[in-house]
């Protein structure tokens, strides 16, 4: 195990996910739904971003006395009383859009002993909810709304059974950047390098909105040591593989496997894309980078960014290292030095940008992107390995969010065993009347625990998704209207 940031030992052991190949495909399909541009809220601040980010705390590294043959006894009581399904088939009925949307959703459940059990489909919230609550999965995965209900795809006939749409997903593993982070690797995680995850949902995000005009982008933390997103927006939902697969390619710039030493190349001149993201990237660079993973601090750190320079500034920078030792001091004449070739040359060298793109920019798993079929790790999922909840990230306090301040499921049983205060028995008098028994109760019972934050967040997208679509209700029905 590698990790230098003086914290306890991270979360360690491996885990491996589901792959599905995708096709590729070009933009052209996607342009039609692209034309939307205007920043909104919620998108780039930098005014929060945490100076101290870095400062470890050492309590928060573990998993909050987390037993793994404790899931067994704790994944009932989550379901019967704590799991969010009133919002959960909210979200995935989107307002009933069409006849069978949800019922037409294919669900996959891992069970104790990895028993893995796909093409499950519900016809309504009861009949998911009564199902999870027999089964206690160790792991929900999500997948497309097929033709026909997927518990029935046995019996279709061949080849008619088709996934038709899915929302448009990514998945981002910290495990993908191993080569450019020193403080762990593979499933380790600390704060120094979750910054990475940090960026990645700043760039993504940004490009989402703004390149593509999407407005329903739900990011989530995977509940170990990455995240995912979710763009719920009508035309990302019905996007072909071919436009996926565009849109991943796009988003896509670190490329290569480990053989490969430049993983980014910039052409001249820049991609406006290309710039944006640089912009996310030098906040962060600095503090990240040449401070917490210290790149330019050891031999073998220095050799590896002096390899992706032109051998005439790898010579000019190894005899003015031998006597400047800071590594800022070391970063801002390397950087100095690249302005002066492009002043001097007659195109290209862009090898300071190169090097913070690879090694901070995002790094996609583009099959989960591209797949209609593909299956991704459910919302407010528990990992078995952690305990940790898969909890919706609120991008208002995204570099203020800590995985490890994500409740465990045991964490929030036992926070049900406290008894109420007076604000909790005041506020469950007045929804007494408001709601059945059995969604009352699990709505005080989320609420009474620290999943309560997180299930506000997951509302507010909702919220967000049905005021659009009330709106989009009004606009078509003023079109229609005689005059």
């Amino acid at each position: 195990m590698n990790h230098n940031c003086g914290c306890q030992p991270p979360i360690n052991p491996t885990e491996e996910e589901e792959e599905e190949e995708g096709n590729s495909g070009q933009l052209s399909e996607f342009r039609a739904h692209s034309n939307v541009r205007q920043r909104t809220a919620g998108t780039f601040s930098y005014q929060h971003f945490r100076i101290n980010q870095y400062i470890c705390i050492t309590s928060e590294m573990t998993t909050a006395d987390y037993d793994q043959a404790s899931l067994p006894d704790l994944l009932p009581l989550y379901y019967r009383r704590l799991f969010p399904f009133s919002q959960y088939h909210r979200w995935l009925n989107y307002g009933g859009v069409t006849k069978n949307y949800f019922q037409n959703r294919e669900f996959s459940f891992t069970l104790k002993d990895d028993i893995y059990v796909r093409y499950q489909s519900f016809s309504t919230q009861n009949e998911l909810e009564k199902e999870m609550q027999k089964m206690n999965p160790y792991k929900i995965d999500i997948g497309a709304v097929y033709s026909h209900r997927p518990n029935q795809h046995n019996t279709v006939k061949s080849g008619s059974f088709q996934a038709l749409e899915k929302e448009l997903v990514f998945d981002i593993d910290m495990t993908d950047y191993d080569d450019v982070r020193s403080c762990c690797s593979g499933a380790d995680i600390c704060p120094k390098c979750w910054t990475l995850m940090t960026i990645a949902i700043r760039i993504l995000d940004r490009a989402l909105r703004d390149d593509f005009g999407f407005r329903h982008c739900l990011w989530v933390y995977s509940g170990r040591r990455g995240v995912h997103c979710w763009v719920c927006d009508e035309a990302a939902r019905k996007l072909s593989v071919a436009a996926r697969s565009a849109v991943a390619e796009y988003l896509s710039l670190v490329k290569g496997g480990d053989e490969t030493v430049r993983k980014v190349v910039l052409s001249d001149p820049i991609h406006p894309f290309i710039t944006e993201s640089l912009t996310v990237v030098e906040h962060y660079f600095s503090q990240y980078a040449l401070l917490g993973q210290d790149i330019l601090g050891s031999k073998e750190s220095v050799d590896k960014v002096l390899a992706l320079l032109p051998e005439d500034v790898r010579k000019k920078l190894l005899q003015y290292f031998q006597t400047e030792k800071n590594p800022e001091m070391r970063w801002d004449t390397l950087r100095s030095m690249a302005q002066d070739k492009r002043t001097t040359a007659k195109k290209g060298h862009y090898f300071e940008m190169e090097i913070m793109l690879q090694y901070c920019y995002p790094r996609l798993d583009v099959n989960v992107s591209k797949g209609v079929n593909h299956l991704l790790k459910s919302p407010f999922s528990v990992h078995p390995k952690t305990g940790r909840i898969s909890v919706p990230i609120d991008l208002r306090e995204l570099d203020r969010f800590d995985p490890f301040e994500v409740p465990t499921i045991s964490l929030i049983c036992e926070e049900l065993d406290q008894p109420k205060t007076e604000e909790e028995q005041d506020d469950t008098m007045e929804n007494e009347n408001k709601k059945e028994a059995g969604e009352r109760r699990k709505m005080r019972d989320y609420k009474r625990t620290s999943l309560a934050k997180y299930v506000k967040v997951f509302d507010n997208f909702l919220e967000g998704m049905a005021h659009s679509r009330k709106g989009e209700v009004l606009k078509n029905s003023d079109l229609q209207k005689d005059f």
